[in-house]
């Protein structure tokens, strides 16, 4: 009979493991989360969409900007006094365009300073959100990406572009539909990025901004860097805190059956010449 329950204790134990490890990762995250809000003075939000794997069935499930993102963001404002300042920790590839304006002009409306940290890359509406920020922190290696926007796996630009160069008798209804809402897209989110930009921007300078980020001169993950941010005229920072990197950390992607990309998990120091 012992030998029965020693196997029972051990499935209970291999059964509730993981939640037991998920609850001290994110006790770490919370603690971390403080300990950055007590050194910068600042209310901390964290925004890391990583691709998770499904608890049963072990499949990837990709995570991206969504309504409940920008409710829980929306929240989290609100739960913080108009003059405190915010930092807004992003990595993500982007998502809803409604979720991102949202957060976007919540944001804007801050009295305090919000600062957009980038450890990594934040892309399409990851980038609305950085230009909507007072400051923008990001790793030297670390990118910002276009936000034109998509209809479905087509770029709005591009199926604008089919009617100049097709015949209107040799293109089909559908296509035709999907143009005019590409038309409209492309009109609303050059606006509304042009009213995020005019925060800290004279009227011309915003305008060509918007074209620039909006008007598909790269495919839509072209990664743009802090040199190119630089030229365009914004002001971006390289003084991520350390604190940041240990944050991501703690948002580990799932385990694979065999890793892609391996290395010792240690800082070393420069090697002196023998």
């Amino acid at each position: 009979m012992w030998i029965w329950n020693i196997i029972w204790l051990i499935f209970i134990l291999y059964t509730f493991m993981p939640l037991l490890k998920q609850r001290n990762i994110e006790i770490k995250r919370y603690k971390m989360i403080q300990d950055i809000e007590k050194k910068r003075g600042t209310r901390v939000i964290v925004m890391i969409h990583r691709q998770e794997m499904l608890s049963i069935l072990g499949l990837p499930l990709s995570r991206y900007i969504n309504i409940e993102d920008s409710e829980q963001v929306l929240r989290a404002i609100r739960f913080t006094p108009d003059d405190m300042p915010i930092d807004l920790i992003l990595h993500t590839p982007g998502g809803l365009v409604l979720a991102a304006e949202q957060i976007a002009h919540a944001i804007m409306k801050h009295r305090g300073k919000v600062t957009v940290m980038v450890p990594h890359y934040a892309m399409s509406g990851g980038t609305l959100l950085a230009l909507a920020a007072d400051e923008i922190m990001m790793d030297e290696n670390a990118v910002l990406g276009p936000v034109d926007p998509q209809l479905g796996n087509y770029p709005a630009v591009s199926l604008k572009r089919v009617l100049k160069e097709k015949p209107i008798e040799k293109i089909d209804d559908e296509t035709l539909i999907m143009a005019d809402m590409a038309e409209k897209a492309i009109v609303q989110v050059r606006d509304s990025l042009f009213r995020i930009l005019s925060k800290r921007f004279d009227e011309d300078k915003s305008r060509e901004l918007a074209d620039i980020f909006t008007q598909g001169r790269w495919t839509h993950d072209y990664p743009i860097s802090c040199e190119q941010l630089r030229s365009m005229g914004l002001q971006v920072s390289n003084d991520l805190p350390q604190e940041v990197y240990r944050l991501m950390e703690l948002y580990p992607q799932p385990v694979q059956r065999r890793p892609s990309v391996q290395y010792v998990p240690l800082p070393y120091r420069k090697r002196r010449d023998e």
